[in-house]
């Protein structure tokens, strides 16, 4: 009989305990469902099965095969240079919002089309959405700034049957706006996610890819190779994302009733101080900050609500926005 601690071998356990890419990539499953990440896995000096994941071209054929393999979406692919996200993270936050809208939900789960989430700056790659749809059966609204990065998430959905009820987009005209014009007066949301542009400009964007390849190839490079690609739009924003999320803070103040959990990724702690206090300036009832591991990569979800225990209480899941 196996030692119970040989399973945990490989296991990512800094992953949230629901996410099914904890253990080792199953590449024998992975190839089947998608022949052609075969061409760029090898083997490493530990004599491993791994690939390339500073190669922008790995990673996006390691995603199709995750995503025809876990989740039942067999058409799907982004533009050259848009943003190709690691799957197991982007899961994490799923899961973790998940556990939030629980609490009001006696300790479980809330599943199904009612729960509707909005998903602020989708990408071209429609990522949250997929996964929300294809984990807890949950309903989106998906906006971005960029309109060919929209065109590419319709395309996705248009593709794969099973989402053409789930997710529909729509495109902000104003990017000085988050939240106006595109969340209305009879919405309820029962969730925002946002996974804002980290950077303050693209030199910064630069440096901070130059030092992640050098990290996953163990050797220095002057030239960044953008191994999730990413857009500017996508990877950068004017003050960068403490300036992002507190605007977002302060737009959230007029959406009280519509929204009742808002959510966003902070990559940075030292921006933490500066959001904490924009949760105080507008009055939020309670928030809070969930950290979220991804091997060296540490993260957060800050998560924000104006309703009081009552009105979270009451919130009904099984109402659907789009109705």
């Amino acid at each position: 009989m196996k030692d119970p601690k040989e399973k945990s071998i490989g296991e990512k356990q800094s992953l949230h305990p629901r996410n099914i890419h904890r253990q080792r990539y199953d590449f024998e499953l992975l190839i089947k469902n998608h022949p052609e990440l075969v061409e760029h896995i090898f083997i490493n000096t530990h004599g491993i099965e791994t690939l390339d994941f500073s190669n922008p071209k790995s990673v996006k054929s390691l995603n199709k095969a995750l995503l025809a393999s876990y989740y039942n979406i067999r058409e799907w692919d982004i533009p050259n240079n848009y943003l190709c996200p690691p799957i197991p993270g982007r899961a994490d936050y799923i899961h973790y919002v998940a556990d939030l809208l629980a609490l009001n939900n006696h300790g479980k789960v809330p599943k199904g089309n009612g729960v509707v989430g909005l998903d602020i700056g989708v990408g071209s790659n429609c990522i949250y959405p997929i996964l929300g749809h294809s984990l807890y059966d949950w309903s989106f609204v998906a906006t971005d700034i960029d309109e060919k990065a929209i065109d590419n998430c319709v395309k996705i959905v248009t593709q794969n049957e099973s989402l053409k009820e789930a997710i529909s987009f729509q495109q902000q005209l104003d990017p000085s706006y988050v939240f106006k014009h595109i969340i209305q007066h009879e919405d309820r949301f029962s969730f925002t996610i946002c996974n804002p542009p980290f950077h303050a400009n693209e030199a910064e964007a630069l440096k901070s890819s130059i030092r992640k390849i050098s990290n996953l190839t163990k050797r220095k490079i002057s030239k960044p190779i953008l191994n999730h690609g990413g857009q500017s739009s996508e990877l950068w924003t004017e003050g960068g994302e403490i300036v992002f999320v507190n605007r977002m803070i302060h737009e959230s103040k007029f959406y009280p009733l519509e929204v009742l959990w808002f959510t966003c990724l902070v990559s940075k702690a030292d921006n933490l101080k500066s959001i904490y206090k924009s949760l105080d300036q507008v009055g939020v009832f309670e928030f809070k900050t969930i950290e979220m591991s991804q091997g060296h990569k540490i993260s957060r979800i800050v998560a924000w609500t104006f309703q009081n225990e009552i009105q979270q209480q009451a919130w009904n899941f099984e109402q659907n926005t789009k109705d």
